[in-house]
């Protein structure tokens, strides 16, 4: 094997923690599973794996340094057996890289701690199966769509795939969605990983949410607080005809049932509280003035009687 400093590209003055770093970078890219078929990769593989097992364990490195052990770590003479000398284990036995292990510092528990899950056991050892990572990804809703359930098309990135994603009813701001199977491809068998969205509901200037029931503030005219009548309220599903009562209020809150969140089925929907607002006209109405000063005189109350008893 050629000279294993030269081999992890590092100089001999490097220290424990560079020659590490330069090793996980290439093990990383040289990996058997990154690189299916390739025998060339494969080999390339083995090769830093053997140097890493030479320089890469403090001991070793200083016997090598010392000519004590070549770069296959076979003894060299005088301090072995003869010029053939016996083997501490060579990294081009049996075709593998698992010869050299010293406290700790292997490559076998550099490729363990970056691929996890491998399989020790001498030469050509093979990663367990392994679950393939998690993509995460964000998306955003409006309040229907998140209150009545919608779909959408996700773009992965990968060469402009994309996904159909189905908004569950009723998901709430802040939930995620898992798509099972979808993220990247496991190794040695192993399943597939998942595709996570982070679902984020944007606010609305009708609705807001309250568990399962959506409250809208509705403003009325004075006749039709007076007099009642029937009005269009905006719901979820679209405008519905709501009959206001004669005599409603300021505060008054009416209930549309069925008309909220949608659940899992019909029966579990819930509903949307309709508070009134009356409201005045924009412009001064000198009759209208006029009306409730003179009706005033002989109709006085106390429209704060139960503001004032903290009611």
């Amino acid at each position: 094997m050629r000279d294993p400093y030269a081999v992890l590209g590092v100089s001999k003055t490097a220290t424990q923690k560079e020659i590490k770093t330069e090793y996980r970078k290439l093990a990383k890219k040289y990996h058997p599973d990154t690189n299916p078929g390739d025998e060339k990769v494969a080999e390339k593989f083995k090769e830093i794996s053997a140097a890493y097992n030479i320089v890469g364990d403090e001991k070793q490195r200083a016997r090598f340094d010392r000519g004590e052990i070549d770069a296959n770590g076979q003894e060299q003479a005088p301090f072995g057996f003869g010029g053939g000398g016996a083997r501490q284990g060579s990294a081009n036995a049996g075709g593998g890289f698992g010869g050299f292990h010293h406290g700790g510092g292997g490559a076998e528990d550099i490729f363990s701690e970056i691929f996890g899950n491998f399989r020790r056991g001498g030469a050509g050892g093979r990663p367990r199966a392994t679950k393939g990572r998690d993509k995460t990804f964000a998306i955003t809703v409006s309040f229907k769509e998140a209150a009545v359930g919608a779909k959408r098309r996700l773009t992965l990135g990968e060469g402009g795939k994309t996904l159909d994603v189905k908004i569950p009813a009723g998901i709430e701001d802040g939930k995620q969605i898992r798509l099972k199977g979808q993220g990247e491809a496991g190794s040695g068998g192993g399943a597939s990983g998942d595709i996570l969205i982070n679902v984020t509901v944007k606010s609305d200037p009708l609705f807001v949410r309250d568990g399962k029931n959506i409250i809208v503030e509705l403003p009325i005219s004075l006749p039709e607080a007076v007099l009642g009548g029937t009005v269009q309220v905006p719901t979820v599903d679209g405008a519905v005809n709501m009959k206001i009562p004669a005599g409603s209020n300021t505060g008054t809150t009416l209930r549309m049932k069925g008309k909220g969140i949608a659940g899992k089925s019909a029966d579990d929907r819930g509903d949307q509280m309709v508070k009134l607002k009356v409201v005045l006209p924009e412009n001064q109405d000198e009759e209208l003035h006029d009306w409730v000063s003179n009706w005033s005189k002989d109709h006085q109350y106390d429209a704060r009687a139960k503001f004032a008893k903290g009611k």
